[in-house]
């Protein structure tokens, strides 16, 4: 059973040191710096008020974007030896992996907040359809879950930051671009491909359209990704 005092303690340390090192203020600003440029690029060229261009590069830019978030959740804890000390607390893994997903999520949340500039800018110039902003939004929130979920898998891993980042890149990209890479396949295996796919399941999303098997497949992938990590550091115990 999971106690949730106890994994909200993680969470508050967790997130602190987000704001103490200056990565997570360098990462931010890339990201800003990133979906801000092919955002405004994308919305004079094409001018036309909508954000389908920003959500479409958004699973690509969360792929080395959230990597870069979790790289130290597990890693940097099992190189300096803090995670023993940590396990002598009453605490149970289950609530270190809990209390670590939330606050990088929660960090994500923060990030994503200044992208709503984007959607005022628009509905300011023109004539803004809500139903794909709130479903983009609605799907990044799940696609990021996913994605810090494989990042935690991922720094469970190793101790060396730079590997547990390369491996959840690798992963994520796998997984956003898998049903665009595969198109010499037969339909049919194409279509179980397409499936697999986080980039197709949040493009669905992200045109408003709020269906059942979309959450179901980000929430599933969640649950398998920080459960294998919870194996993982049991076995690391």
């Amino acid at each position: 059973m999971l106690n949730f005092e106890s994994a909200t303690r993680i969470f508050n340390k967790e997130f602190k040191v987000y704001f103490i090192s200056p990565i997570a203020y360098i990462v931010i600003s890339i990201f800003l710096v990133v979906t801000g440029w092919f955002f405004f690029s994308t919305f004079f060229l094409y001018n036309q008020a909508e954000l389908r261009q920003f959500f479409a590069l958004l699973p690509i830019t969360f792929s080395f974007i959230i990597p870069a978030i979790t790289m130290r959740l597990f890693s940097e804890e099992m190189n300096t030896g803090s995670y023993e000390v940590l396990l002598t607390l009453p605490v149970t893994t289950r609530e270190i992996i809990a209390g670590k997903f939330m606050a990088a999520l929660a960090f994500l949340i923060i990030m994503m907040v200044p992208t709503l500039f984007y959607a005022a800018s628009i509905a300011f110039i023109g004539d803004l359809d809500p139903g794909p902003v709130i479903g983009g939004y609605i799907g990044s929130i799940l696609l990021g879950g996913m994605f810090i979920s494989i990042g935690i898998f991922a720094t469970s891993l190793t101790k060396n930051q730079i590997i547990a980042f390369i491996t959840a890149t690798v992963i994520c990209f796998a997984l956003t671009l898998i049903d665009s890479l595969l198109f010499f396949l037969p339909e049919s295996m194409l279509n179980i491909f397409q499936e697999l796919g986080a980039g197709y399941h949040f493009r669905n999303i992200a045109k408003g359209v709020i269906d059942s098997r979309d959450i179901i497949y980000f929430l599933s992938f969640t649950f398998v990704a920080l459960y294998a990590a919870y194996l993982v550091m049991q076995e690391k115990k």
